[in-house]
């Protein structure tokens, strides 16, 4: 056995006993009742002598305030408030342009994410009862609003349109979000997995994928060298190098007559193999977007009616690409003819209640009703007699559209000032109304007085729909998250339309608040010195009072 304090089973160290029989004597000799009145007069006179130091501290501190407050000069006080007022107006000028761009409030913002959980404003509750979290996710999943984009239907040409604008005001009309977004629709249109057995499409699909326009022009260059007949290449040279409608239509003509002949031969071998199958779609595609952008190149050059009938036959030969919304081109080249029986046809089948809505269909049906009562609408002679039942028709339709897309009306009647529009939009969203006013606001003003029953009804839609985010009246409650993606597809210098409108936060009242009390103090120290040197002692001297 070794020597010293042993372990485990050993006997304890003598020192070691000593040490636990000292410490049980004191823990009972500190239980006894006698030693606790002690411990409790202790602590009495402890707390005798704060009660008798703090005043007298306060006094020294008081005094101390006092005779730094008398030493101040009125220069003080209006370097004080200036410097105040100076600093808060800075805050407010940010609190407000952060609000402007953001639609939140800066200070709100780094308090929900920053602070708050350093403070501790994250409680960390015990998780739920797994069926009921389920439950949760999937209703929380359901109600989440759906900011999907859709492809412009009626989208301009970049080389002849678009590059055209940047050229003459020097402003960019498309955003960076929204030419990715172009350029995925072109990866999944106009590519497919067997583009690496040709080389003209192994080229394509790099240009596809290119970010500089004139690598991409040059690219098409380098497939058309490589193969006469390739149909993509000619698309990509109609949309981006063509400066001018008629040059963007010559590349196109040539695209067809490539692109009919590749599909006439996917369509004999299409059975073949999945990659046949997956070739043929490509193929289709390429033919569809050839067909419906050479109709719309007719429509601009005024071979209206060509227009129509192209588009016509478009949708006859393809009938399940309804998803293209190739009939909002047709409805918009009608209007132009002022073929209302066809307009109202098209309606007839694309107005359906299991159909997707856009604002081309609300508004234009709301455009026909109103213009069978437009002409002899009065609002005084309406409030007299009350409203006729085709009035009530109309004014029901027109607050149909409003629900569906609030921001129309407003570049309807020139109270915002339209831009071009993008190349992709959001349904129910400011891009949607720019898109669809852009087009359609001279088949407005070509009806006489349809803008004005518009100007006397639209406003009412809202006294319908008080809480538009929780319910809506004919359709789903409209979507929250329609400001954000409209930020990101227009461009910066347009400024967006907001529905509903946002309340400004607290703290842009309370910073305009404080800089103008600031800079009314700073006044009122330099006109009367004196008197507001007194005020400020008076009123520090009654703030240590009260502390």
């Amino acid at each position: 056995m070794a020597d010293g304090c042993g372990t485990g089973r050993e006997a304890p160290c003598p020192g070691a006993a000593a040490a636990l029989r000292r410490w049980e004597q004191l823990r009972r000799r500190a239980a006894a009742p006698w030693a606790r009145g002690l411990l409790a007069v202790a602590a009495g006179l402890g707390l005798f002598y704060a009660a008798l130091r703090v005043p007298l501290r306060l006094r020294d501190g008081l005094a101390a305030v006092t005779v730094f407050l008398s030493t101040l000069t009125p220069k003080f006080y209006f370097a004080l408030t200036v410097t105040s007022s100076f600093i808060s107006g800075l805050i407010f000028v940010f609190e407000w342009w952060h609000f402007r761009k953001y639609g939140t409030s800066f200070i709100e913002q780094v308090s929900v994410s920053h602070l708050r959980p350093l403070i501790g404003g994250v409680e960390n509750s015990p998780p739920a009862p797994a069926a009921f979290s389920a439950g949760e996710n999937e209703a929380n999943r359901q109600n989440m609003p759906e900011c999907k984009m859709w492809r412009n239907p009626l989208n301009l040409f970049r080389g002849a349109e678009y590059s055209r604008y940047m050229w003459v005001t020097g402003k960019e009309p498309l955003t960076y979000y929204d030419m990715n977004l172009s350029a995925q629709d072109h990866q999944n249109f106009f590519t497919c997995d067997t583009d690496a057995l040709r080389p003209s499409d192994t080229v394509m699909q790099k240009a596809w994928r290119e970010r500089n326009p004139q690598a991409r022009i040059k690219a098409a260059y380098q497939a058309l060298e490589l193969n006469n007949d390739c149909a993509t290449a000619y698309v990509l040279l109609a949309e981006e190098e063509a400066t001018t409608i008629v040059d963007a239509e010559r590349y196109f003509k040539q695209a067809l007559k490539a692109g009919e002949l590749i599909y006439r031969r996917s369509q004999n071998c299409h059975s073949q193999s999945p990659q046949h199958e997956a070739q043929l779609r490509r193929d289709t595609n390429v033919l569809v977007y050839v067909k419906r952008r050479l109709a719309m190149c007719a429509r601009k050059l005024g071979r209206i009616r060509e227009s129509v009938k192209m588009m016509r036959d478009l949708m006859k030969e393809f009938p399940l690409l309804s998803m293209l919304n190739i009939h909002e081109n047709l409805l918009e080249a009608l209007l132009e003819l002022q073929a209302y029986a066809d307009v109202q046809a098209v309606l007839a089948k694309y107005d359906d209640i299991s159909l997707p809505k856009s604002a081309a269909i609300c508004y234009t049906a709301a455009l026909l009703k109103a213009r069978a009562v437009s002409e002899r609408f009065s609002p005084e002679t309406a409030f007299k007699r009350g409203l006729s039942t085709a009035e009530i028709n109309a004014v029901e339709a027109i607050h149909r559209a409003v629900e569906f897309n609030p921001h129309v009306p407003k570049y309807l009647l020139e109270m915002k000032s339209l831009v071009l529009p993008p190349e992709h939009i959001l349904k129910r969203g400011d891009s949607e109304a720019v898109a669809y006013a852009f087009f359609h606001l001279q088949h407005w003003k070509r009806i006489e007085g349809a803008l004005h029953l518009l100007h006397c009804t639209w406003e009412g839609t809202f006294r319908m729909i008080p809480y538009p985010l929780e319910k809506g009246h004919l359709f789903y409650p409209y979507p929250s998250c329609t400001e954000t993606a409209d930020r990101e597809l227009l461009p910066t210098f347009h400024e967006v339309s907001v529905y509903p409108q946002k309340e400004l936060p607290f703290f842009i009242h309370f910073t305009a608040g404080l800089c103008s009390c600031s800079a009314m103090l700073a006044l009122l120290t330099h006109q009367f010195p004196e008197l507001m040197v007194v005020f400020a002692k008076a009123v520090s001297m009654f703030s240590l009072l009260t502390c």
